[in-house]
Parts: structure tokens; sequence; C-alpha cells
């Protein structure tokens, strides 16, 4: 038995419409100098301490900065000249005592950055152990992303990180441009 539908036929492939001569040089100088904006954006504002840069993550992990900053968060801190009394900042523990040199985020509520400072985690009632001064402290509080270590746990997982390249690929192949020239009309003919 023989069916009346036909067959489909295969998607026919537009080119896309090229600027007018004169607008492509502009064109490409501002997609440049946007990308280089961007690009300078994120070396001043993300690029860590150990590449010379101002800022740097600190992942967060316990439960003394509450309600203000939860396990999971990851909070980007910026170095600064001077700090003062009520800023949130990341600072190493000082060498020579004990769990020195792992970071600890917590509050400003007293001292100077030359004597120490006096730190004391939002959710505890005793102040800390340490007395960082402005050579220990890493940065002030910039910005907070919320729970970003559902999204970092990803990056420890090959299997996942294989199948988005995966996806990545066949998104790449499917719908990137094909490669062949497109042809202009008169004078392409070969005599």
């Amino acid at each position: 038995m023989r069916s009346s539908a036909g067959t489909i036929p295969p998607p026919v492939r537009r080119p896309r419409p090229a600027w007018p001569e004169p607008l492509r040089l502009p064109l490409a100088l501002a997609k440049l100098a946007a990308l280089g904006a961007l690009i300078a954006a994120c070396l001043w504002f993300g690029q860590p301490q150990s590449l010379g840069g101002r800022a740097d993550w600190v992942l967060v992990s316990g439960t003394s900065m509450l309600p203000r900053l939860h396990t999971g968060d990851l909070v980007l801190v910026e170095h600064r000249s001077a700090y003062h009394v009520g800023e949130v900042v990341a600072y190493r523990v000082p060498q020579g005592e004990v769990g020195a040199g792992h970071v600890v985020i917590h509050r400003i509520v007293g001292g100077n950055g030359a004597a120490g400072w006096t730190m004391k985690g939002d959710n505890r009632t005793a102040r800390d152990l340490w007395y960082p001064t402005n050579h220990d402290v890493i940065g002030a509080e910039l910005l907070r992303i919320p729970d970003a270590w559902a999204v970092l746990r990803v990056f420890h997982m090959p299997v996942l990180l294989a199948l988005l390249a995966g996806f990545g690929v066949f998104f790449w192949l499917a719908f990137g441009e094909s490669g062949e020239a497109e042809t202009g009309g008169e004078g392409d003919a070969t005599r």
C-alpha cells in the first residue's frame, strides 16, 4: 500500500545577510573593544591575588557567620589598603598560631591593622583566638554568591564534564556553519 504523503524536503540553508562594506570595520572594532573591556573588567575584579590581582575567592564552610553567610556560599573578597570595624573580611590565621594558614571569614569588631584586629563570627558569642594584622587579611567582602557549591561540585565530576563537552561538540557540529564557501551569482561559472 502506497502512502499519499510525500517526503519532507531537506531544510534550505540560507546565507546570513552580510553587513554593508562601510560598516564591517567599525563593527569589528566595536566587538573587539567590547571584548577587551570585558577581559579587563574580569582581570581587574576577578584576578586572584596569587596572580597579582586584588581579589580572591573564599568558599564558606561552617555556621559562624549565619544568617549572613551560609555553608556553600562563594564570597569574592577584595584586598584594600585599609579596613574598618564592622567589615566582613577573610584572613589567614597568623603564622605561629594554632591553625596557621587556614582561611577564616569573620567580622572585625575592634582593634587596628597594625597591632591586630579583633574578629568575631556573627553567630558566635566569643571572639576569635587570633588577632590578624592587615598583612594577614586577604580582603573585605565584595560579592556573595549563594549556594555556589552546587555549581562548583559539577567541576569535580569527570563524567558530567565529559557529558557537557559532548553536548558542546554535538551542537557545534549540528548547528555550526558548514564551512562551504558562499557563491555569488555572476562570474562564478567556468568556461
